[in-house]
């Protein structure tokens, strides 16, 4: 099948006489690795015969896997993880060649070859690179190879990076045009509560495109071996489903949780398409991109972008806070501290300090006018 072909019209698989779907699978080191860190091999097998099962049925799959640092720290003999950001760089590579062996090892026993893929946030952002990725993906579908992507975390620099593997999995989907993406991870999947607090939480099977739990706020990173959490998993799912694919939260520990998902059989939390449908970069705008600052506007501002999809000019700005310079993304707020859109500011914090409130007419001497153009703004709220 041709990658440059493959749409959101899915294909007849001849061979099982079903929905043919390209499926990206994440999975995490809380869930890679044991509480020394050292790679757990049955997790490993675990994961390479369920993408095997997905193959054999006819579908597509990639893999986003973590696991590099913890492994390195296995590797080295280290009694714990350190946090300065250049030993964790160095460990990734440590790590990296020896958590790519275990998926070797555990693919060729179903005949499947693996294909290593590092990106980096620049990938998803240029849009040369973003075509070159996804061509050089697409090849690897083509030949057969299961592509096992992964940050490349030795070399990318701390302050533009994706910050977990959960939103490199969501990015992949857009960037490849998956159908799905198979979060895997160490819980059932979203809880009504804490279960580990309340004991009587139960598992939330479907959550709609706009539904506000998509939005809400959880519990950061489980465990030290990892970097996401359920935030993570919340705000990977929310980008996937503006990109029109469906998302799944399962436990690792199931067996069969990849199939189940691609099969629609009740497993962890599937997250429903929704029909907006953003670009790559819109994506890392509005979902990715650190927060460098705050813009404060007023009712008309707030108006004008919601319902008429407009830039934001200083005249409807009340207040800047934060220290960034041009290019920084900024969330935009209104007078009830809600977040009504993200954007790549176009001015400085201090540019738009000194012209807040103030008519584009008035703004001549000024190499631009806009504090956000509208190309470069996301639209988070709803009317």
């Amino acid at each position: 099948m041709s990658f440059g072909l493959h749409n959101s019209v899915l294909n007849l698989c001849q061979k099982c006489n079903s929905v043919v779907m390209r499926v990206v699978v994440k999975v995490g080191s809380s869930s890679l690795t044991d509480d020394e860190g050292r790679i757990r091999s049955e997790v490993i097998a675990s994961v390479a015969q369920q993408l095997a099962s997905a193959r054999a049925a006819g579908h597509e799959v990639l893999l986003v896997t973590s696991g590099a640092v913890a492994s390195g720290v296995a590797g080295l003999g280290l009694s714990e993880r350190p946090s300065d950001v250049l030993s964790l760089q160095a460990l990734s590579a440590v790590g990296q060649p020896q958590l790519m062996a275990e998926y070797n090892k555990a693919l060729a026993k179903h005949s499947l070859v693996a294909a290593q893929v590092l990106l980096v946030p620049h990938d998803f952002v240029d849009r040369q690179q973003y075509l070159h990725a996804r061509d050089t993906l697409g090849r690897l579908l083509e030949l057969g190879c299961i592509p096992i992507v992964n940050e490349n975390d030795a070399i990318a620099n701390n302050e533009i990076r994706y910050g977990d593997n959960d939103h490199l999995a969501s990015l992949l989907s857009h960037l490849v045009n998956a159908d799905m993406l198979v979060l895997l991870t160490d819980t059932e999947g979203l809880y009504t509560a804490d279960p580990r607090s309340h004991p009587e939480a139960t598992v939330i099977p479907v959550v709609a495109a706009d539904d506000p739990l998509l939005t809400i706020s959880t519990t950061g990173a489980g465990t030290e071996r990892g970097s996401g959490g359920m935030a993570s998993k919340l705000a990977s799912a929310r980008i996937a489903s503006w990109s029109g694919v469906t998302a799944v939260i399962a436990a690792a520990a199931s067996q069969d949780a990849v199939m189940n998902a691609i099969d629609g059989v009740a497993v962890g939390t599937r997250f429903l398409p929704h029909d907006r449908n953003l670009s790559a970069r819109k994506l890392w705008i509005a979902f990715a991109a650190e927060v460098e600052g705050t813009v404060v506007v007023d009712i008309g501002a707030r108006d004008a972008i919601i319902t008429r999809g407009t830039s934001l000019l200083p005249a409807g700005v009340t207040s800047v806070s934060g220290s960034f310079d041009s290019g920084a993304t900024v969330e935009i707020i209104d007078a009830d501290g809600v977040v009504i859109a993200r954007g790549m500011a176009a001015m400085s914090a201090r540019q738009v300090s000194e012209c807040l409130g103030q008519r584009t007419a008035d703004l001549r001497d000024m190499s631009v006018v806009e504090v956000v153009h509208r190309d470069d703004l996301v639209v988070l709220a709803t009317k």
